[in-house]
């Protein structure tokens, strides 16, 4: 045999390998063959490939296996225990940039399927050897490798912790600084899935100079950009004053508000989120808010967009009403009660309605002039119809009750109280029956009204337990009126007077 002949042997087993790990990537795209794939025990005839002597295979084999894992947690399982990740982990450091890319797309695709899988590519040294390719020159391999760290924190804050023990938040606060937008992205990302655990890590990142960088990005042009800036930023504010008054140190806002009529969706809801992240925290902070034009912008927000985008708007007001009369106030001469009113009506999810009846219900509980902000806006039957409704959530049930009691405790306009004492059962109806004998007692033209429009003929006609509360209040009532006029709307009363009228001898 020719030495030509013996090196054709090498040359056509290298071809067949080739052609196979190409043709194997390409079906691994389509999620309808991965099951086949599986079955044919693609996994054990891969792991060698690894190791090929050939870059294009090794680094084809990688993307593959990562096509697979990305696939679902039982492959991602699979190439666990066929110990795939300790040889990726180990060539990570040595290989070129091309398959470098490819090993940290199979630890991404391993680590974001469950906490357990992420911890496996923690245990076999793959946050280390990540953290090196974020020092790589090629932003390919960087963008790659703050992905798959950003998977690996997202889940918990001890994988988030080793993370950041491996040194990777000032080398993340570097690719910010990079040209590409997409390292841009990833980068802000991984920094948002870090900080959102817990106070010490959110720390670390800000410790790091990451908010200065995140606020010179916030008037950029790319949408997804700014979307991962903003929940960046969120994620820092929302776990104490000082971290988020650090954020309103940036100068973010006004320039943020800016941003609430972007043409992105996700952008103007990361936004709101903000806001709702730095408001709750003290009176103060929601005050720069208002100064700074921003509650006036979500209130118009709230009527531009639907669903979840409408949540933390919804909420924000409600933190910001909770702190103060004065900020409550804001809210509602901002037109805030009505927008609210309409999202209740528009939203059919009963985590966002209860949501907006919290809100609600930190508006009006604090004044009667406050609680008629919301009794003009007709709410109140809404709140009651809510927590009687039997297909309402728990939650949204106990919020209503909960909104409807404390507006009650401080409303004085009987207009929008008497709505209720025709639906509400006992236990709402002892509230609104008390605020009427607290108005009625001194307040004549109340007292002509209320005979006139039926008030009084309907107390009289409510059942009360003798002794209760509801009765005390009803008494109450009652004695604001002279005796012949409760005894005349008293029910049986006509056939009183018939009966004295058939009785009755004329002289």
């Amino acid at each position: 045999m020719s030495q030509r002949q013996i090196i054709q042997v090498f040359e056509q087993y290298q071809k067949s390998r080739m052609q196979f790990v190409q043709t194997v990537a390409d079906l691994a795209s389509r999620p309808q063959n991965i099951e086949i794939l599986q079955n044919a025990g693609v996994m054990s005839l891969l792991r060698p490939l690894m190791l090929d002597v050939v870059p294009i295979v090794q680094q084809t084999a990688a993307l593959t296996l990562g096509r697979l894992a990305d696939h679902s947690d039982d492959l991602a399982e699979a190439v666990v225990k066929e110990d795939i990740l300790p040889q990726l982990v180990h060539s990570l450091a040595s290989q070129n940039r091309f398959y470098k890319k490819s090993a940290a797309f199979v630890l991404r695709a391993v680590a974001k399927h469950s906490p357990q899988l992420a911890q496996s590519v923690v245990a076999c040294g793959g946050v280390d050897a990540l953290v090196l390719c974020l020092e790589e020159f090629d932003p390919g391999v960087k963008e790659a490798a703050a992905w798959a760290l950003g998977y690996i924190s997202r889940h918990s804050a001890s994988l988030s912790q080793s993370v950041v023990d491996a040194g990777a938040v000032p080398l993340l606060v570097l690719c910010l600084l990079e040209p590409e937008l997409a390292l841009k992205r990833i980068a802000a990302s991984t920094l948002s899935d870090i900080c959102k655990h817990t106070p010490e890590l959110a720390q670390t990142v800000v410790e790091s100079g990451a908010i200065a960088h995140l606020a010179q990005m916030i008037l950029s042009p790319d949408a997804k950009l700014k979307r991962q800036v903003f929940s960046a930023l969120s994620q820092i504010s929302k776990h104490s004053v000082s971290l988020a008054e650090m954020v309103i140190e940036a100068e973010i806002f006004p320039a943020a508000v800016v941003s609430l009529r972007d043409q992105d969706e996700y952008v103007k809801k990361n936004v709101s989120t903000l806001m709702r992240e730095v408001v709750k925290h003290t009176p103060e902070l929601s005050q720069v808010i208002v100064n700074c034009g921003g509650m006036a912008a979500v209130i118009d927000y709230l009527g531009n967009c639907h669903g979840n985008l409408r949540l933390p708007g919804i909420m924000m007001l409600g933190y910001m009403a909770a702190h103060s009369e004065n900020l409550a106030m804001a809210v509602i001469l901002s037109k805030g009660v009505p927008q609210l009113s309409l999202c209740l009506s528009e939203e059919p999810e009963h985590h966002i309605k209860a949501a907006t009846v919290w809100s609600i219900g930190q508006i009006g509980h604090h004044t009667p002039e406050h609680a008629k902000a919301v009794a003009t806006a007709n709410l109140l039957p809404k709140l009651l119809q809510l927590y009687m409704d039997a297909s309402s959530s728990e939650d949204l049930q106990a919020k209503s009750k909960k909104a409807l009691k404390s507006i009650l405790q401080k409303c004085t306009y009987l207009p929008g109280l008497e709505p209720l004492l025709y639906d509400a059962p006992s236990n709402i109806l002892k509230h609104v029956v008390c605020q009427f004998s607290k108005v009625l007692s001194h307040d004549s033209k109340a007292r002509r009204l209320f005979v006139t429009s039926g008030g009084l003929k309907k107390v009289q006609e409510i059942e009360a337990e003798p002794g209760s509360a509801l009765q005390e209040h009803i008494n109450a009532i009652n004695s604001c009126f002279p005796e012949e006029i409760v005894r005349y709307y008293s029910p049986g009363y006509s056939e009183v007077l018939l009966e004295r009228l058939e009785n009755y001898q004329p002289a």
